[in-house]
């Protein structure tokens, strides 16, 4: 009878230690980005600790690859391992294991750079005095609209800081093939850091995975942030630049109900000298952007969104903004189809959980 009793004791306790463990890292995921910006960055460093201190809540192959770091250096006067971020990203073995930083040198780099999907834990390291510059003039008629990108990321747990990324190619004049993107994001579990993102339409592909960003700038025209990404955008500046056509930031490509995707902007800021942008736009058929604690100057037009001529799709859209402010965030002339969320509603937009943060995201490194 001792034994069961022991046993019972033993069972209980390790059930015990699970729940703890679980309700750990559902409470970390759900603990709400604070509503006063100057806050923000307390609450990440509080939410998002150093891998050591996250052994038993991060993937498994993240902590072991945190775990032996590998540090290669790019400099273009040939002071550093290598001259060209091409050419160290080759050094990289296919199936890499270990968190690898390519600590890039200040400078323009005129490279078309992909990191292909058999290389994860990969960062792209600049300094935050001294950004260097990725860039090139790919363009959608030359390589279509999603492989024109200055960088492409198709590998996992990427990482980028104090990177400038560029698409240098022509402002889109609206001939066909213009649009030029600087960004392209297709692996899962990549984080942004201070990041400056360049460009005029198409901007940022965020095409799928989960993805954050954090004290970024992006730049363009027309759908410069689009694709079927599940982002969490945290303090980024959209600057919008002035478009004789339309002007739009944003082009969620959601399908169906079943697709787990969308873009949360919180404590964004949205400046630039165009007069008429939309939030975004119906490009597909189920799109889902929020925007909360976000100031937007009159840049943003008073209907702030767009069924882009598709009034069937207002039915399963989600267009909506919480506590938002500015001339731009004037709820009064906002379309009938578009949302103001309650806290409750808010909550799962305002949190790590809306990409499972505390499964994989890790503080910039140094």
């Amino acid at each position: 009878m001792a034994k069961q009793i022991t046993y019972i004791a033993i069972i209980h306790y390790v059930i015990a230690a699970i729940l703890l463990a679980a309700t750990t890292v559902i409470s970390d995921d759900a603990t709400p980005i604070p509503a006063a910006e100057n806050q923000v960055n307390s609450w990440f460093q509080a939410n998002v600790k150093h891998f050591s201190s996250r052994k038993g809540t991060l993937d498994p192959a993240l902590l072991a690859a945190e775990a032996a770091p590998k540090r290669i250096k790019v400099r273009l006067d040939g002071s550093g391992d290598f001259k060209s971020v091409t050419d160290a990203l080759k050094s990289i073995p296919s199936g890499n294991e270990h968190r690898v930083i390519v600590d890039i040198g200040s400078g323009v780099y005129t490279e078309k750079v992909t990191i292909d999907r058999i290389k994860p834990f990969v960062t792209l390291l600049g300094s935050s005095k001294h950004m260097p510059t990725l860039q090139f003039a790919g363009t959608a008629k030359k390589y279509g609209t999603v492989y024109s990108a200055t960088l492409t990321v198709e590998a996992d747990y990427f990482v980028a800081a104090n990177i400038i990324i560029k698409n240098t190619a022509p402002r889109p004049d609206g001939r066909a093939g213009a649009q030029a993107v600087a960004l392209r994001v297709a692996g899962d579990k990549a984080a942004f850091y201070n990041c400056r993102i360049l460009g005029f339409q198409d901007t940022v592909c965020d095409d799928k995975g989960r993805h954050f960003f954090k004290d970024c700038y992006i730049e363009g025209t027309v759908d410069f942030i689009f694709g079927s990404g599940k982002s969490l955008y945290l303090k980024t500046h959209l600057n919008v630049i002035k478009e004789k056509f339309m002007t739009v930031i944003t082009a969620q490509a959601k399908h169906t109900s079943s697709e787990d995707s969308g873009f949360s902007f919180v404590h964004s800021s949205i400046t630039g000298d165009a007069t008429d942008a939309y939030l975004g736009r119906a490009w597909m058929e189920m799109p889902e952007v929020v925007f909360s604690y976000s100031k937007m100057s009159k840049v943003v037009i008073p209907a702030g969104w767009s069924n882009y001529n598709h009034p069937e799709r207002e039915k399963n859209i989600l267009f909506a903004e919480y506590k938002c402010s500015g001339p731009g965030a004037n709820p009064s002339g906002r379309v009938k189809f578009s949302k103001q969320l309650s806290d409750s509603a808010a909550k799962r937009f305002i949190s790590l959980g809306y990409i499972q943060g505390s499964k994989w995201l890790l503080p910039p490194p140094s």
